[in-house]
């Protein structure tokens, strides 16, 4: 525009006309909406107008379908706008734009880089980690918002721009105070309006930005009068609604009956249906009931830490636990007994028949632990579905958290669940025999690897004496429950079954002090990133690294992981030591950062955050001139995947 003259936002206030643009496209093309940045205030004579100022631009996404049989194509545009300063014109044009249809890259046009760069900084952003609640009185409404865990400062700043008029006094002063955890935002309505609003659609503006340090200064919001909503709602891209998390939560339960962290206790269960197959209906469904008992019970109690821990200030997500090496530890010691109770070094079974009638039957006392144990396994993986869920559960109040937990539980223990109940299902399983006790031994080395991979993700996160200590911690265990077994199961003589048992118990809880003891907490943190000359080579993850990245246009991958993420290093395995997608990194000169949680990072929980996810694996691409919108790739990968991600990139997907 000339000097000091403007043109209007979406909603252009008290006065005005919002800019139109019409365009007509080649067959199979499809353009979006336009994408608004956050406008500038324009008083004039009591009257408020939101627009811009000298020069702007509106970015409209065009895209083209899967194939194009022509060398160029011919994009036409009609636009209509109203450009005022003390008076107003209307102006319009007809743009033309030919584009050469090249299977190759399109080179920078540097003169527009920037531009487009500040553009893209000032569109609003949908931010899951924002919860907003809303009131409404006489005269007003009232914006109430509450500081995310990460976000270190306060909006000292901020200003309500609607989509829609005929509510709000635009010319009235917002009024910003400071609450408890967050801040309220009091809007004054028009005197003379018709009705009241029922949601609250815009954005807010602040000047410290919604991600901190002035960045992302407008945030989308769209809230119902009267009740607490998160921007985890409104990113239709993740989950629309409480009730597709809960779904999510469902299917992603199910799926991770199959991730290989869980696998080997639920092997053992399925050879507890053969053995119960013999039983009669009743005790079947029992032993489901009870097994889905302690799954679900099990999910709410890792909810419950994480709810207390977040109100506490943590930073803390999926998988927590496995962050810590005295839990590692603790965990392996237990597998380990579990495995030589599968080899017949010790039976639970006499010993819970001499307490008397306390424990009624040791099979469903089985059935509700082998939930727990299946629970505590199933925490380092992610399964498809479940990252979402769990990123907006978290974001969630307790209640709608709690609930989604429940539903991953039932999820997961669904199939279990489901023989129960129809146990005629059970006749195309194999009839008990002899072979079962070779299976159940077998079940044990299942076990005995899981114990492996435990104590590599120890070494990572405490050092090689932590495993030192683990070995003698299991040695210990080992001579405990050889020790139990030989003389603790001697219900004839009592003194013999007590002292035996009370050896045992110090022998376990001694070499298990013996092995916390080796832990060591001051160890370095030593990176999983594979550096290898033939390999990506991957930087370690910070976010000022990220920043200066995107920041001077760089194409850039982030890998957020962790060693004790089982689904994490599949991946690696196979989709980044895959020469095609080293190639292509090469090729496109992308730089690839590693993000590992295998420790507790809370710069990477923030970051997690700020893509709605509270677990591993996530995979982000930022495509080179787009860092505004990154591409959230699947949590299971193969080398066409990631290929296909980095080729076929399209903003906001």
């Amino acid at each position: 525009m000339d000097p000091h003259w403007h043109t209007y936002w979406r909603y252009p206030g008290d006065t005005g006309l919002t800019t139109k643009l019409e365009w007509e496209l080649p067959d199979g093309f499809r353009n979006g909406e336009i994408k608004w940045p956050y406008p500038d205030i324009f008083e004039i004579g009591g009257l408020v107008n939101y627009g811009y100022e000298d020069e702007t631009f509106l970015l409209v996404e065009i895209t083209p379908p899967g194939e194009i049989n022509q060398s160029e194509i011919l994009l036409k545009l009609e636009g209509e706008w109203l450009v005022c300063k003390e008076e107003c014109v209307p102006e319009s044009a007809e743009l033309n734009l030919k584009l050469p249809v090249k299977n190759e890259l399109p080179k920078l046009n540097e003169k527009w880089l920037t531009s487009f760069a500040q553009t893209r900084d000032k569109l609003p952003i949908k931010d899951k980690s924002w919860n907003f609640s809303s009131e409404l009185t006489d005269s007003s409404v009232i914006i109430n918002g509450k500081y995310p865990e990460w976000f270190s400062e306060k909006i000292i700043s901020g200003r309500f721009f609607p989509y829609t008029g005929g509510y709000y006094n635009n010319f009235a002063e917002q009024k910003l105070n400071q609450t408890e955890d967050g801040f309220s935002l009091e809007i004054l309505l028009e005197n003379f309006r018709e009705g009241d609003p029922g949601t609250i659609e815009g954005i807010l503006y602040s000047d410290n930005g919604w991600r901190g340090e002035g960045s992302e200064k407008a945030l989308e919001i769209n809230i119902q009068i009267g009740e607490l909503t998160s921007q985890a709602i409104q990113n239709s891209s993740e989950i629309s609604g409480i009730w597709i998390a809960l779904i999510f939560a469902f299917i992603g339960g199910l799926i991770l009956n199959l991730m290989p962290c869980v696998l080997p206790v639920l092997s053992i269960k399925i050879l507890g249906f053969v053995e119960q197959s013999t039983s009669d209906k009743k005790e079947i469904i029992a032993h489901g009931i009870l097994f889905t008992v302690g799954v679900v019970i099990s999910f709410l109690v890792l909810a419950g830490l994480l709810l207390a821990l977040r109100a506490g200030g943590e930073q803390l997500g999926w998988g927590f636990q496995l962050q810590s090496p005295v839990f590692i530890m603790i965990l392996s010691i237990l597998l380990f007994v579990f495995g030589l109770n599968l080899f017949g070094v010790f039976e639970v079974g006499n010993s819970l028949m001499a307490l008397g009638n306390k424990v009624e039957n040791k099979g469903r006392t089985g059935a509700l632990l082998s939930g727990v144990t299946a629970t505590v396994l199933a925490t380092p993986c992610t399964a498809p579905f479940m990252g979402s869920a769990l990123g907006f559960a978290l974001t969630q109040p307790a209640l709608a958290t709690l609930s989604i937990f429940t539903f991953l539980g039932l999820g997961m223990a669904f199939p279990y669940l489901l023989l129960s109940i129809f146990p005629k299902w059970l006749k195309f399983l194999p009839k008990p025999g002899n072979w079962m006790n070779n299976l159940k031994q077998f079940m044990a080395f299942l076990l005995f690897a899981t114990i492996v991979w435990l104590a590599w993700v120890l070494g990572i996160q405490a050092g090689s004496d932590s495993i030192v200590g683990l070995l003698i911690a299991l040695l210990f265990a080992g001579m405990a429950s050889w020790i139990y077994g030989k003389w603790a199961n001697i219900i004839q003589n009592k003194t013999t079954r007590l002292i035996s048992s009370l050896i045992a118990l110090l022998l376990l809880i001694g070499g298990t002090s013996l092995g916390l003891n080796l832990i060591d907490d001051n160890y370095s943190k030593q990176s999983i990133s594979n550096n290898s000359k033939e390999g990506i080579k991957w930087e370690n993850y910070s976010p000022e690294l990220v920043a200066n990245l995107l920041a001077n246009n760089n194409s850039v991958f982030i890998d957020f992981t962790a060693a004790w993420c089982l689904s994490c290093q599949v991946n690696e395995r196979i989709a980044f030591t895959d020469d095609k997608v080293i190639k292509e990194f090469e090729n496109k000169n992308i730089t690839a950062i590693k993000a590992d949680w295998t420790n507790r990072d809370e710069s990477i929980t923030k970051a997690l955050a700020e893509f709605g996810r509270n677990s591993v694996p996530l995979y982000v691409y930022y495509e080179k001139g787009s860092s505004s919108k990154p591409k959230i790739l699947p949590e299971i990968l193969t080398p066409e995947i990631v290929i296909d991600y980095i080729n076929d990139f399209k903003v906001g997907n």
